[in-house]
C-alpha cells in the first residue's frame, strides 16, 4: 500500500464502514497521512456499501470487502486490527462484541490498539441503545434550543453540529490522544465518544457566560443567537443575503459608514434601540444586491459577507487563494485542513480503491510496529 505524506505517516488505522461522523473522522485523518483500511461490506444487489462516504469522504484510503459474520472474514479483519494502531467504529453498542471484534477481543491480539467507539450516546446510560441522529443529540444538549428566532421552532443546522462538531472531531481528538499516549505506555484502551459529550463541551462558552449572568436560557436575548441587529443575516434586493458580525464598537462605526447611517443616531449596546436598528438595517440592506453590498464592504473592518451557496464558495477571492475548495478527479471538494509547512498533507488516488484483505495484512505485516517504551528504571 502506499505511504502517503502528512504528519500522520506511518499512523495505522482500521476503519470498520458506518455513516454519519466515521467516515469524517478517517477522511480527516487520511488527509493527514494515516494509512487506513476500511472494511466495508460487499456490492449487495448492485449497490456497493462502498458508496456510503462518497468520492470525498472516502478518499486517500483503501478499503476491504469483507462479510464480518463469517468467521474466516472475521479472522482476517482481525489480523489486521492486530497490525494496527487504531480501530476506530461506529455501531450501537454491543454490535462489535456480538461480532466477536469488541475491544476485549482486539486489545488481546493487539494489546497496543486504541479502540474508538463513536456513538450518538455513548456506551453508556439510559439512551445508549436508542436510535438518534445529529438532531436528536444536539436536541438534548440544550443546544439546539439556544439557536434560532424566539418566534419559530430551532432551525436544522445540517448535520454540522452533532454528527460532525461533536462527533467527528472527538473522535480525531480522542484517537489521536489516545495512541500518543499507547505509544509512551505500551498500553492501548477504549475511547468512548459519544456526540451528546462533544456538542456539550462545544456550548462551554454558553455555561460559562450563563453562570456569568451574561447568557439568558431564552432564545432572541443573546449576544450570539441572532437577536441582536449587528449579529444577524440581512435580505438583499434580489433575494440572497449578507452575514453581518460587526460585534465590537470599532466594527459597529464602520458598518454604520458603509449602510450610509449616522453614527450618532445609534447606541449599539442599548437594547430599547434593537428593534428600531434592526428594521433601518434591514430596510437599508434590501436596497442594494447581495453583490452590491459586498463590493460596497470590500476592504474594511464592518464585517459584511456575502452569504454564498456551496458552488459560489469555491471561486470567492479568498477561497481561490487559498484553494480552500479544489477540483479532484472532476468533483469538487474542500482541501485537507489544517495545513502544515513541514509535513502537507495531499490527496492521493493511489490511496484509494478496493484490495483484498490478504494483500492489506501481508502489507501492515512488513512495516515494524513502534517499539514499546523501554521500562522504568528503578534506583
Amino acid at each position: 500500500m502506499t505511504t502517503a505524506p502528512g504528519p500522520l505517516a506511518g499512523v495505522r488505522i482500521v476503519e470498520f464502514d458506518a455513516i454519519g461522523p466515521v467516515p469524517l473522522a478517517s477522511m480527516l485523518l487520511a488527509d493527514l497521512g494515516a494509512e487506513i483500511v476500511r472494511i466495508a461490506r460487499a456490492p449487495n444487489s448492485g449497490q456497493a456499501w462502498d458508496d456510503t462516504g462518497g468520492a470525498v469522504l472516502n478518499r486517500n484510503r483503501k478499503h476491504v470487502h469483507l462479510d464480518l459474520k463469517a468467521a474466516g472474514d472475521r479472522d482476517r479483519a482481525l489480523a489486521l486490527v492486530a497490525r494496527a494502531d487504531a480501530v476506530i467504529e461506529g455501531f450501537r453498542p454491543g454490535v462489535m462484541e456480538r461480532l466477536g471484534l469488541g475491544p476485549e477481543a482486539c486489545l488481546a491480539a493487539n494489546p497496543r490498539l486504541v479502540f474508538v467507539r463513536m456513538t450518538g450516546w455513548g456506551q453508556t446510560g439510559p439512551l445508549a441503545e436508542r436510535a438518534g441522529h445529529d438532531l436528536n443529540y444536539i436536541a438534548v444538549t440544550g443546544v439546539l434550543e439556544a439557536m434560532g428566532s424566539p418566534d419559530r421552532p430551532p432551525p436544522v443546522p445540517l448535520n454540522l453540529v452533532g454528527d460532525y462538531g461533536g462527533g467527528s472531531m472527538f473522535a480525531v481528538m480522542g484517537l489521536l490522544a489516545a495512541v500518543i499516549a499507547a505509544r509512551a505506555s505500551g498500553r492501548g484502551q477504549v475511547v468512548d465518544v459519544a456526540m451528546t459529550d462533544g456538542v456539550a463541551a462545544l456550548s462551554s462558552l454558553f455555561h460559562g457566560l450563563t453562570a456569568s449572568g451574561l447568557w439568558m436560557n431564552a432564545r432572541g436575548l443573546n449576544l450570539l443567537d441572532g437577536s441582536k441587529p449587528f449579529y444577524r443575516c440581512y435580505a438583499c434586493a434580489d433575494g440572497r443575503h449578507v452575514a453581518v458580525g460587526a460585534l465590537e464598537p470599532a466594527f459597529f462605526a464602520r458598518l454604520l459608514v458603509g449602510l450610509d447611517l449616522d453614527p450618532a443616531a445609534f447606541s449599539q449596546f442599548d437594547p430599547s434601540e434593537w428593534p428600531a436598528m434592526a428594521e433601518t438595517f434591514a430596510g437599508v440592506f434590501v436596497t442594494r444586491t447581495r453583490d452590491e453590498w459586498a463590493a460596497r464592504f470590500e476592504g474594511t473592518d464592518a464585517c459584511v459577507s456575502p452569504v454564498l451557496d456551496f458552488a459560489e464558495a469555491a471561486d470567492h477571492p479568498h477561497n481561490a487563494a487559498r484553494q480552500t475548495l479544489i477540483e479532484f478527479d472532476g468533483v469538487r471538494q474542500p482541501a485537507p485542513a489544517p495545513r502544515f509547512s513541514d509535513t502537507p498533507a495531499a490527496i492521493d488516488p493511489a490511496r484509494r480503491g478496493l484490495i483484498d484483505i490478504d494483500e492489506a495484512v501481508a502489507a501492515w505485516s512488513d512495516q515494524a510496529m513502534p517499539a514499546p517504551p523501554a521500562p522504568p528504571v528503578t534506583p
